[in-house]
């Protein structure tokens, strides 16, 4: 099989607030993976638009999903942190996928059922063609791994059939151009962490989310400290003791729930996280949590609002990870250009 160059890449929409559950199932695990791989990042503003995003809020929102990259400890200097719309190999190729990926793929992809609703006749193409927009931007870059949350591993599988399908269509060509056995690498999910589903504070049955009308069912990155002591005070959780034994937290959503956030904040596991606390009421147990997140999340606020002030600096930044990110992405796209059959000047 050809050997491919091992390579992250990740993004993350700018939609809403960003909260706790993007730190912890995203943003902590990029930061840490940069330590041991070639890491590309990437505001992907493209996939925002797929529902109507109201321009200047959206404008914002792309700087500070960027903001919070660098705040919580991404060097964009060693990395590639850009957004998604100034590399234009991401759209070309997203529509190449668009002719090798099956309809039927498509409609079987729960986000967009989730995403759509009843009233699926209304929702915009770009929303059921999104994972073939996410493959180009993987593959745009021939990435061998992505950090996934559970809720996206049907999307990267996706990608992993797009990927199989181009190879297996265009294997004549890509063996006669000269680039090996494969043109695309099958790339896997990087799934780590004690936490890497974040649920809301309020029911420990749905998941962390910006959409949720009550803000005290998240923690967002830009709150202060006293506010984020103040949610997980109030976080609701059951009069029972903490559990001894990880079993024992099965039937208790909210329990767990805040189990798994104090072990991904303190970077423990959560069987060290029972053994410490295990038998203990909330009452102790909760400000120990509020400190711990105080701790780890209130610089990096403070960082994002700096950062925030000034929007020239972050767009600069920006733009420099985007010339980084199309020098790796327009050869890639032109390679794909020859394998289909396009004719291109040289």
């Amino acid at each position: 099989m050809t050997d491919f160059h091992p390579r992250v890449f990740s993004g993350v929409q700018p939609t809403g607030n960003l909260h706790l559950g993007n730190y912890l199932g995203a943003i902590k695990n990029f930061v840490a993976l940069q330590e041991s791989h070639e890491c590309i990042y990437c505001v992907v503003d493209m996939h925002a638009i797929t529902v109507w995003q109201e321009p200047n809020e959206l404008a914002r929102q792309i700087r500070e999903v960027t903001a919070a990259f660098v705040a919580a400890g991404i060097d964009p200097e060693k990395h590639v942190v850009f957004n998604q719309s100034q590399v234009s190999a991401h759209a070309e190729l997203a529509w190449i996928f668009n002719c090798v990926a099956r309809i039927g793929w498509m409609n079987r992809m729960t986000q967009f059922k989730d995403k759509a609703g009843k009233d699926r006749e209304n929702a915009s193409l770009g929303l059921l063609a999104y994972p073939s927009l996410m493959a180009a931007d993987i593959l745009a870059y021939k990435a061998t791994h992505v950090p996934v949350g559970e809720d996206q591993k049907q999307h990267l599988e996706l990608t992993r059939d797009i990927a199989q399908k181009f190879n297996n269509d265009f294997a004549e060509s890509i063996a006669a151009k000269g680039f090996g056995e494969a043109y695309f690498p099958l790339t896997e999910p990087l799934i780590s962490g004690p936490a890497t589903r974040i649920m809301s504070l309020r029911d420990g049955t749905k998941k962390m989310s910006k959409s949720d009308p009550s803000d005290n069912s998240r923690i967002n990155l830009t709150d202060d400290a006293d506010t984020i002591a103040q949610k997980i005070r109030r976080a609701k959780t059951d009069p029972e003791p903490l559990s001894t034994e990880l079993e024992g937290l099965k039937a208790r959503p909210e329990a767990d729930n805040l189990v798994g956030i104090y072990a991904a904040l303190a970077g423990l596991s959560k069987e060290a996280v029972i053994a410490e606390w295990g038998g203990q009421q909330f009452s102790a147990f909760k400000p120990a949590l509020a400190e711990l997140a105080v701790d780890r999340l209130a610089p990096i606020a403070g960082e994002m609002r700096r950062l925030m002030a000034d929007p020239g600096h972050i767009d600069a930044l920006l733009g420099a990870g985007a010339a980084r990110a199309a020098a790796i992405a327009t050869p890639v796209l032109d390679g794909v250009k020859d394998v289909v059959g396009f004719v291109r000047s040289r």
